[in-house]
């Protein structure tokens, strides 16, 4: 038990390591970052998103920003023969494009941005049973330009993510 100790708090200080070795989008506007995005494409090493890769479509989330400078998000997901809407809050974590949600222990970063376009969204999620780590490709409009995806899936294996983790989401037309 006690050799055991060791080995996993250097486990611990290299994941902390890789959290903060995540970038975050300099100079982030929020003002310009607001509005409707698609998500477009995912990569994530959660067991529930995994099982249910192969049959999602691409969603739609609606971002703004609280007063407060909270990051607000409405998702809008296909889910079978209905739309199912999810209502997300991050708080501010003192780092602009860096957020945390507390109850649900989500840590958001926005990685890369051109506002107009695409963003990638880095999140990982820490529960009791397994932390997750997700890659999202928010675009503007629900195409994706095959350049565009190249460069996303160039980013998987540095994030610790494999391509089979990857799900590209067709267009859901709802």
């Amino acid at each position: 038990m006690t050799a055991a100790l060791p080995s996993l708090a250097l486990a611990l200080l290299c994941l902390l390591q890789a959290g903060a070795q995540v970038p975050v989008q300099p100079d982030f506007d929020t003002k310009k970052f607001a509005g409707e995005w698609h998500v477009t494409a995912i990569a994530s090493n959660c067991s529930i998103f995994l099982k249910m890769k192969d049959g999602m479509k691409s969603s739609m989330t609606i971002i703004h920003f609280t007063p407060e400078g909270d990051l607000a998000m409405k998702l809008f997901w296909p889910l079978m023969d209905k739309c199912q809407k999810f209502e997300l809050l991050f708080q501010q974590s003192g780092q602009a494009g860096h957020y945390m949600g507390a109850q649900e222990k989500r840590n958001l970063r926005v990685m890369e941005t051109d506002y107009s376009h695409y963003a990638v969204l880095h999140e990982v999620q820490q529960n009791e049973a397994e932390p997750s780590t997700a890659l999202q490709l928010l675009t503007r409009e629900q195409d994706v330009s095959p350049q565009l995806l190249q460069k996303f899936m160039e980013l998987i294996p540095t994030m610790g993510l494999t391509e089979d983790m990857l799900a590209i989401l067709p267009k859901s037309g709802e």
